[in-house]
């Protein structure tokens, strides 16, 4: 079992309940060490003195924070754990909000948090339960590694999660922030029913199994390489951008491609692109068969059906990766559905025996 990165106690009204914080993700992206160039002798960072160019021992160094240029009014670590007396021990639930209310901007890191011991279950799962009746989270403020922070609380089947966030003058304006915004736009009928189509016929189901940090699996890739002497791929490059007159018919070629459109095999002429009629939502409009189908499954996909061997046009993208990975497919991780199913189709085919010749 993991060990908790934080120990105290959850607070609303005089109710309170030990807990311990525990880290809810963790990185996989792939870590350099810095080495020198020739040499590939390790660089390692030092705490140094500015002035003397010596190194400081860590027991010696304070926090100083700047009033003016060169003048600082300086803390010990401890100070500042005294500033608020208990409060670094204690999350205090000040009151109770529906998380729709909230921009998800404001939302940082994610962590599940739960009783500190058996006997201390009952006022945990009491709280989870109103939580969970009533549709809301507690909004609470904690103090952890010397800053304090803002947090939302909110059930999560069996157990609480606690995510922190930005306070309000953290989070900036995105009209100061980002030029060139549109601001109220007049697309042309026949381009917004085309684009609500398609991203009809993009939709999907959350399968978090599908998403992979391909650029961290692309780096395994390329290490692998290098240590077999194999020559490395160069990655493709960016698509370029959308010229605004070709519009139209990128929104059609797209339909067509995600097999929605006219020649794709998704549509039943109703709602053809560019007509005008129907919705994202309308009769003609095919991404998704049905509620609950895969809008992978298309015409193209079914027709890579291969006899004998798995279905692999019944699988989704998660499981095609996998099996990718256990094959050693290369490039996989940049592939798309059908490109990996296409990349397995052979290893899939019944292998024929070879009739004996007398």
């Amino acid at each position: 079992m993991a060990r908790p990165i934080w120990t105290g106690t959850l607070s609303f009204g005089l109710v309170a309940v030990p807990v311990a914080l525990y880290a809810a993700t963790e990185d996989h992206s792939p870590h350099f060490r810095q080495l020198e160039r020739g040499t590939f002798d390790r660089v390692r960072n030092l705490r140094v003195n500015e002035r003397t160019g010596k190194e400081v021992a860590y027991g010696d160094v304070v926090k100083g924070y700047e009033v003016a240029e060169g003048e600082y009014v300086v803390f010990e670590p401890s100070e500042l754990e005294e500033l608020s007396p208990g409060r670094s021990r204690s999350i205090e639930i000040s009151g109770f909000v529906r998380l729709q209310q909230v921009d998800p901007v404001f939302f940082d890191r994610t962590y599940y948090l739960g009783p500190r011991g058996k006997e201390y279950a009952n006022v945990y799962g009491l709280l989870l339960r109103a939580m969970t009746e009533t549709g809301r989270a507690g909004l609470a403020t904690f103090a952890m590694r010397g800053k304090q922070y803002l947090a939302a609380v909110r059930p999560e089947e069996d157990l609480l999660v606690l995510q922190t966030m930005h306070y309000a003058d953290e989070v900036r304006d995105p009209h100061r922030e980002v030029d060139n915004l549109p601001g109220e736009v007049a697309p042309r009928e026949k381009e917004l029913s085309t684009a609500c189509q398609l991203i009809e016929a993009l939709s999907v189901d959350w399968e978090p199994d599908a998403y992979h940090d391909t650029f961290g699996e692309q780096v395994r890739e390329l290490v692998e390489a290098k240590l077999g002497g194999r020559e490395t791929v160069a990655a493709a490059p960016a698509p370029e951008s959308t010229n605004v007159v070709d519009l139209m018919d990128v929104l059609q070629r797209s339909l067509r491609q995600a097999g929605a459109g006219p020649g794709g095999g998704g549509g039943t002429g109703e709602a053809e692109a560019g007509s005008g009629k129907g919705t994202a939502r309308g009769k003609g409009t095919t991404g998704r068969k049905e509620a609950g189908a895969r809008p992978e499954a298309s015409g193209a996909r079914k027709a890579r059906k291969t006899a004998g061997g798995p279905d692999l046009a019944a699988l989704s993208k998660a499981e095609l990766y996998r099996m990718a990975t256990e094959q050693g497919v290369q490039g996989r991780s940049g592939m798309t559905r059908d490109e990996l199913q296409h990349a397995l189709e052979p290893a899939a085919r019944p292998k024929r025996r070879l009739r004996a010749v007398s």
